[in-house]
């Protein structure tokens, strides 16, 4: 009878041994909330914006909102312009678009080798820095349920479906060092409904990164491989407002877990962290892998700043905000989701 006691109380502790752990992730994931939740009001508006969105999405809290009212209102007066302008342009041939382009190109970041190959990259492509500008802000209006109420929204519209986008999406040297962009941007080109160019895309990243070179890719390719990967999860998603089918993306999934120990050993937190919530998206919370990430992302937390510092050890919380919300939302993860916030007349 003893043994059978003992047996029963083993058993009992294994299965208490994975809640004791998750409660550990979830409450470092609050520590690390705390800290930027206090300063969110000190941080730039497109830190404050992108933070508060995926709170939002996370908790569908109402604190969240005032911030995602206000990049709305931003939003809709920053497309408001360019709308215009293209509607002004319909008879010389768009040179609104290729003038936008060329401020834009002009005013890209250079601090770094990335931003500098991307700048460069864009320069080549003609109207697409602007055109990739207004399909990310169109999309987010319509995330907002904004896009109606944009007088004209038609003509920007009409306009992206003018735009050659496979040649540039499906470009090696573009996947190269853009492949979250492009990830992205195939997905809004989808969710508005203006072209589907997914399974292209898809193919020119697989044939851009195939298995047999990705142990020797350099780290600055081996990062942009994980973040290509990552975003065609995420954006799929809706960028964290519905959960995926794993159907759908079981081929960013196989491919993680084929490359497990590079991604704990050679990729940022950034990129762990979004390794993680593809699986949490897919409904996978289980893996092996995200267990581990979340554990890396905890042992990653500076024990003064109570946050993760960036890769150099800078603790700056505006620079950090991305890597920091996305272990949030990786170690608190509640398993629902919230769309929108949604600011159209009838909306939050």
């Amino acid at each position: 009878m003893a043994w059978l006691c003992l047996l029963l109380w083993l058993t009992g502790c294994a299965s208490i041994a994975p809640d004791i752990e998750r409660e550990r992730h979830r409450q470092a994931g609050l520590d690390i909330q705390a800290v930027y939740e206090a300063a969110l009001p000190t941080l730039p508006q497109d830190k404050q914006r992108h933070y508060a969105q995926r709170l939002y999405r996370l908790t569908g809290e109402a604190r969240y909102l005032d911030i995602n009212r206000a990049y709305g209102h931003r939003l809709v007066g920053r497309l408001a312009p360019d709308i215009q302008g293209l509607a002004d342009s319909l008879d010389d041939n768009n040179r609104y678009a290729e003038a936008r382009s060329q401020e834009i190109v002009a005013a890209y970041p250079q601090r770094t080798a990335k931003q500098r190959a991307r700048r460069a990259m864009l320069a080549e492509w003609g109207e697409i820095a602007f055109a990739a500008k207004l399909l990310f802000r169109l999309v987010q209006a319509d995330y907002h349920g904004l896009l109606p109420a944009l007088d004209n929204h038609e003509v920007a519209l009409d306009y992206l479906a003018d735009v050659d986008w496979r040649p540039f999406l499906t470009d090696p040297a573009v996947l190269g060092i853009y492949a979250a962009q492009a990830a992205n941007q195939v997905h809004y080109l989808h969710q508005l409904g203006i072209v589907d160019l997914r399974a292209e895309v898809e193919a020119a990243f697989r044939q851009r990164y195939p298995p047999s070179e990705v142990g020797r890719l350099d780290d600055t390719e081996y990062r942009n491989w994980l973040y290509g990967l990552t975003h065609f999860a995420i954006a799929a998603s809706r960028y964290y407002q519905q959960h995926l089918d794993t159907r759908d993306i079981d081929w960013v999934l196989n491919a993680f877990e084929s490359e497990a120990v590079g991604i704990l050993t050679r990729a940022t937190e950034d990129i762990q962290a979004e390794v993680a919530m593809s699986f949490l998206l897919a409904g996978q919370e289980q893996h092996p892998l995200v267990r581990e990430i979340r554990d890396a992302l905890v042992n990653a937390v500076d024990p003064v700043a109570g946050i993760i510092p960036s890769p150099s050890g800078s603790l700056d919380l505006a620079g950090g905000e991305h890597r920091n919300v996305l272990a949030i939302m990786v170690l608190r993860w509640p398993g629902r989701l919230f769309s929108g916030p949604d600011m159209s007349s009838t909306g939050s």
